[in-house]
């Protein structure tokens, strides 16, 4: 047994460790954006706005946002789980390592990566968990997006009207369940009732509301792809919002076609042009100028390919390639001696 001298001496180390760590540490609670009262539905509701934001699948190559990442995953790990939370609660991470060093923890945690899909779809509790909150309508817009800014990068001003939750006069029913009882009928006799409890909360009211959203276009997106604002779709009382997506379509260009990465026009060149050769330039989506010009003889219909001139290839370096397809314009009308100078030169 220690001397009294030397396990107060401890206690002091212990508590100096638990203080420092606290004041250097960033709270889980800060982390998750939370209050330290939160509900298990608000922890779980701000780990999954955050988790989204920050994935390291849509912040390639972003070192903060995996760190903020990693460090949002790690907090839900503790305050999603009871029996860690009381013990951050009372000691903080340094009682968190004590009780796993002493054999109370789940050996070793979850892979952040099993969080995550556990949570967003990959099977398990959470993901049951995540059904019982109401979710309100998603919203889906249609949006044709311009050849210029598929190319080059853009954003478009979208004008949207949705409901805003607002308050209103008077009391409702909110937080319903269904909670179970027994009912003694005779002696030795119970009958089992389901009741439904409702709390009395504040009014509220839906209102139509407007206002200009951002939607940036990246380089290369595909017809069909998605851009999400999370929650910003309809709202539902006692639930989470719905979600905002604005569906991209290629814009029609007056002389470009776009098939997936490949990028196809149509250029008219004069009949001397197809039989003796000619110099000619295009103008590209970014105003850099093609060559497509040819020394030798150019078929009707002829197709000619430039490759790595096509459309950029979503989060890639890469390219594809420009088609060309050349039509010759022939004349209406030959006078009697262009025939004839014609034949002298072709046979």
């Amino acid at each position: 047994m220690a001397p009294p001298r030397v396990g107060r001496l401890l206690l002091l180390v212990f508590l100096l460790s638990y203080v420092l760590t606290a004041f250097c540490a960033k709270s889980y609670y800060d982390v998750l954006q939370v209050s330290k009262s939160a509900s298990e539905d608000q922890i779980k509701r701000a780990y999954r706005k955050l988790a989204l934001k920050y994935h390291p699948d849509k912040n390639p190559g972003n070192e903060e946002a995996n760190k903020r990442f990693a460090e949002i995953n790690n907090a839900y790990e503790v305050l999603s789980d009871r029996e860690k939370r009381s013990i951050y609660d009372r000691y903080g991470e340094e009682g968190l390592k004590q009780h796993a060093a002493s054999g109370g923890g789940r050996g070793g945690g979850m892979n952040i990566q099993d969080i995550f899909n556990n949570f967003f779809g990959g099977g398990g509790g959470a993901e049951e968990e995540e059904e019982k909150i109401p979710k309100g309508d998603d919203v889906i817009v249609e949006l044709h997006a311009s050849l210029e800014d598929l190319y080059m990068g853009g954003s478009l001003k979208v004008w949207r009207e949705k409901n805003v939750i607002k308050p209103a006069p008077g009391k409702r029913r909110c937080n319903c369940r269904n909670e179970v009882y027994h009912r003694q009928i005779a002696p030795g006799m119970f009958q089992q009732m389901t009741e439904q409890v409702c709390e009395q909360c504040p009014n509220v009211k839906y209102e139509r509301e407007g206002d200009f959203i951002t939607v940036d276009i990246e380089k290369g997106m595909q017809d069909g792809q998605e851009v999400v604002f999370h929650e910003d779709g309809e709202p539902i009382i006692d639930g989470e919002p719905g979600d905002l997506k604005f569906r991209i379509h290629t814009a029609p260009h007056d002389r470009f076609r776009r098939e997936g990465n490949d990028l196809h026009m149509t250029v008219t060149i004069s009949l001397v042009q197809a039989l003796v050769g000619f110099e000619k330039t295009v103008t590209h989506l970014d105003e850099h100028l093609v060559e497509i010009g040819t020394k030798g003889i150019t078929k009707p219909k002829e197709v000619r390919k430039f490759k790595g001139e096509g459309m950029p290839l979503h989060f890639s370096n890469k390219k594809g390639d420009l088609y060309v397809t050349y039509e010759v314009l022939f004349p209406k009308s030959l006078t009697e001696d262009q025939k004839t100078k014609i034949k002298e030169i072709l046979t």
